[in-house]
């Protein structure tokens, strides 16, 4: 049965390194590892891409590694997380009136719904990467999971959009590309690593998911089975070893080695009687240095991102024990000596690490149990998530429908339709397996002429800009 599941591949561009993963599900529903690279990242600050000669130099290692564990491996597309400071999210709510309210709910009113929300206005040089549905409601009935076969006269549902700046968007997109993949989609890192981290109770019981990576720290926030926040924080590992090296006049090198091996997020913790020796440089006698100081500068930078966790808790209502599930800390940042501690002291929430191997098979290499992995493994996940729901973004669903008849029947051309078909031409297989519903094509054309109107306007404000 496994040979039948895809094998999808999630490449994690990240400040400090780059990491690609393949995997493939077994029949129990694991994940089975069949390649894994990875590259030091040198193009990458603050998870932006800013020197795309170097990330794609690292892609091409990291890929290289990457077949070098499997020389069958084929890679030639995929899911690539995004993060950085130009992330933000915002909170809309979108609702249709249904012209056949007898009839039941279908996912073309789903789709709609979530179409309608890529129209949100959004500040310029900014693109929506993912519009994300919360609860839903049914005329009176609210806080509805899936509506699909409920019936009623107006259906409606809360989102969670997120948005990022155009051109980091552009310079990950072309660093993939010049690094000859594809990019399947575009997932925010903290989503894919609450994938990989997370299990149905954390679900229920409210969780907030802390990836703590080497640019940023990533935020996503779960209550009652639905996303309620994300955010990224613009600290990370980084800026701890960063604040090291200024703060005890070291290179970076013994900076990030000093952090890894005496490094420990609680000063009280450290013993005070204990020193690290640093050999000098070009012939300057040898540095001593407090395993307490150090304490004190990862401590100072550790309880500042924390702030930041506590302060957008409080921005959605969810600090003071509600979250049930408590904290769970990720990423490569997460493996620093008493974070746990500190995490609790501050946030006030329980706290635990999330090791990505919940969804993992057995037999894998222990390398990837670890929480710097969380973010590759979890863009995996997505992408099995959209190959079983048949739903890479809203855009494919109108090209899983019978295109060529459409056109026949449509006088009027939607260009992004025609584009979506020609980008989304491999996954004809997938729409010719799906039964074609006879009185599809009616409520179709229905659904084309509700919305002509608004591509027309769409089309003409585009030509207006430029001109």
């Amino acid at each position: 049965m496994n040979q039948e599941q895809p094998i999808i591949v999630g490449l994690d561009i990240g400040t400090t390194k780059i990491a690609a993963i393949a995997g493939r599900k077994n029949e129990f529903g694991k994940l089975e590892i069949l390649g894994f690279g990875r590259a030091n990242s040198n193009g990458v600050q603050h998870g932006m891409v800013l020197n795309i000669d170097q990330t794609i130099k690292a892609i091409q290692l990291a890929l290289e590694n990457c077949r070098k564990s499997n020389p069958n491996l084929d890679v030639r597309e995929v899911y690539v997380g995004i993060a950085g400071h130009h992330i933000k999210s915002l909170q809309t709510r979108g609702d249709i009136v249904r012209q056949e309210h007898e009839e039941e709910i279908s996912q073309v009113e789903i789709d709609r719904l979530v179409a309608d929300q890529y129209k949100t206005y959004i500040p310029a040089g900014d693109q929506i990467i993912d519009v994300i549905p919360q609860e839903f409601t049914v005329d009176n009935f609210q806080n509805i999971p899936n509506p699909i076969g409920y019936n009623g006269v107006k259906v409606g549902a809360n989102f969670h959009i997120i948005t990022g700046d155009r051109n980091a968007i552009r310079n990950i997109h072309r660093s993939v590309e010049k690094a000859g993949l594809k990019t399947r989609d575009l997932v925010l890192q903290p989503l894919a690593s609450a994938a990989a981290v997370m299990c149905d109770q954390d679900l229920e019981a409210g969780v907030a998911i802390v990836d703590i990576g080497g640019g940023t720290t990533d935020l996503a926030v779960f209550y009652e089975g639905i996303l309620k926040h994300t955010a990224v924080i613009p600290f990370g590992g980084e800026n701890i070893t960063n604040d090291i090296k200024t703060g005890l006049g070291v290179l970076k090198t013994q900076a990030e080695q000093m952090k890894i091996q005496f490094g420990s997020a609680l000063s009280d913790e450290a013993k005070s009687n204990a020193f690290i020796t640093i050999p000098g440089l070009r012939g300057m006698p040898a540095k001593e240095i407090s395993v307490k100081t150090l304490a004190n500068i990862i401590q100072a930078r550790m309880s500042e991102i924390m702030d930041f966790v506590t302060y957008h808790l409080k921005q959605v209502g969810l600090d003071n024990k509600v979250l049930n599930g408590g904290l769970i800390l990720t990423g490569g940042g997460s493996q620093l000596k008493h974070l746990i501690q500190l995490s609790e002291y501050v946030t006030g929430l329980n706290a635990r690490i999330g090791y990505p191997n919940e969804h993992l098979a057995g037999g894998h290499l222990e390398e990837l149990a670890k929480p710097m992995y969380s973010t590759c493994i979890g863009l995996i996940l997505k992408g099995y998530n959209d190959f079983e729901n048949k739903n890479i973004r809203f855009e494919s669903d109108y090209v899983k429908l019978d295109t060529s008849d459409l056109l026949k029947q449509e006088p009027v051309v939607d260009e992004t339709i025609l584009k979506a078909a020609v980008q989304q031409a491999d996954g004809t297989e997938a729409q010719a397996e799906q039964p074609v519903n006879p009185g599809g094509r009616a409520k179709l054309k229905q659904f084309l002429d509700s919305i002509k109107t608004n591509l027309i306007e769409m089309f003409k404000e585009e030509d207006d800009k430029q001109l």
